[in-house]
């Protein structure tokens, strides 16, 4: 990614002027005018120890987005954004660009780029067409996702098609050519993502998905996903339900057929959320589920050790714990890991959040993970203090 600073971003930003649309534009360049600007800030100090070879690092980033969305022409309308990532003090950590291999890795690597460019058409009822480069986020962000957590969001270059015609249901599909991921490196696909939620039942909405990531750097890389997913809520008394169980299997390039599995059940009850979740990713052949477009920081625990699934897979056993105190909302998150095939121990973690909004423009967050290692990785630690802004 090319370098630019931050003032940059906050010049233009200021500069620009905001005129929300109450009506379709008559001409493109009222489309233009009519146009919302917004823009957004996040200061990030994240610590990381390591007790592996690597030495520990630390890094103080400034990320800043601009974006701009015009007012509809003739049912089409264009989305431009720019982030921009800025290291306020020395680069002296592993960004995973950078060649720094004796550094921990915080992979938030300096540049600035076109995080989304997209022009949408809705002139088809029900219907909202995208081409260009955008976000995609499909259910809980487990398969395809845009790794938000990150300073450098993952964005598509995609032809995406949103279809709510049949009562109670959301049919989505996309073609994705180029993945543009954390680090700003691109990655060439021929990915398809068919996604159809029904939402009718009484107990939760019902998904079924069809994924085929195909990556064009790694050859003969080819995944078929076939999976379906229930997840819902009920009411008993003043103590709400919730519940989400799913299941894929995965057809593999190499022969190998790995399964999927989720269970999770939770109780919400005044003001606190409890959960309890079981999720399995299986190995077969020495090969592990994979899940090339995740946003995988929200899943396996927050010191990310599992980023890749471990050749004899893994399961996780987590319970979570949340509530708001004082306008703080909080949250606690205990992992334990162990192998799905061979059932080595691959340890446990220990996650923490409490974060805080001030007004609408404005955000705090504390965030703590502390990996115990098991049979095949060594501790870590890692913490976060975040604060944001949004215009």
């Amino acid at each position: 990614m090319k370098q630019l600073p931050s003032k940059l971003l906050l010049a233009t930003a200021t500069a620009a002027i905001s005129t929300p649309s109450a009506y379709a534009a008559e001409s493109i360049a009222e489309a233009f005018q009519n146009g919302e600007t917004s823009v957004s800030f996040r200061l990030r100090y994240e610590d990381v120890e390591d007790d592996s070879a690597a030495e520990d690092a630390n890094a103080l980033t400034l990320k800043s987005r601009l974006t701009f969305k015009t007012d509809e022409f003739k049912s089409v309308s264009a989305l431009v954004e720019v982030d921009d990532v800025t290291e306020l003090d020395d680069v002296e950590y592993n960004d995973g660009v950078n060649g720094m291999g004796t550094k921990t890795k915080i992979v938030d690597p300096e540049g600035t780029e076109v995080n989304q460019a997209y022009l949408a058409f809705t002139g088809l009822s029900d219907t909202t067409v995208k081409v260009g480069r955008q976000r995609i986020l499909l259910d809980n962000q487990r398969f395809v996702g845009g790794v938000g957590f990150r300073q450098n969001e993952q964005t598509y270059d995609s032809l995406s098609v949103k279809n709510s015609s049949l009562t109670d249901t959301d049919v989505f599909y996309a073609y994705i050519n180029d993945v543009h991921g954390i680090t700003g490196s691109d990655s060439k696909h021929k990915t398809h993502l068919l996604n159809v939620k029904y939402k009718g039942l009484p107990f939760g909405a019902l998904t079924g998905y069809y994924y085929n990531f195909e990556e064009d750097k790694v050859d003969g890389y080819d995944l078929d996903t076939y999976g379906v997913r229930l997840s819902g809520s009920q009411d008993a008394g003043n103590t709400k339900l919730l519940y989400t169980a799913e299941y894929a299997t995965q057809d593999q390039n190499n022969g190998s057929k790995p399964d999927y599995y989720l269970l999770e059940g939770g109780v919400k009850v005044s003001g606190v959320t409890a959960k309890l979740g079981f999720e399995v990713l299986e190995s077969d052949n020495d090969k592990g589920f994979n899940t090339p477009l995740a946003t995988k920081h929200k899943f396996q625990g927050w010191a990310d050790q599992f980023l890749a699934t471990p050749t004899d897979g893994i399961e996780d056993l987590y319970v979570s714990v949340g509530t708001k105190l004082a306008g703080v909302k909080l949250l606690a998150v205990y992992h334990d890991y162990e192998a799905e095939d061979s059932g080595a121990d691959l340890g446990s973690e220990l996650g923490f959040l409490a974060a805080k909004k001030f007004g609408k423009n404005y955000g705090l967050s504390l965030k703590y993970a502390d990996y115990d290692a098991g049979d095949t990785k060594d501790d870590k630690s890692k913490l976060w203090l975040t604060a944001t802004a949004k215009f």
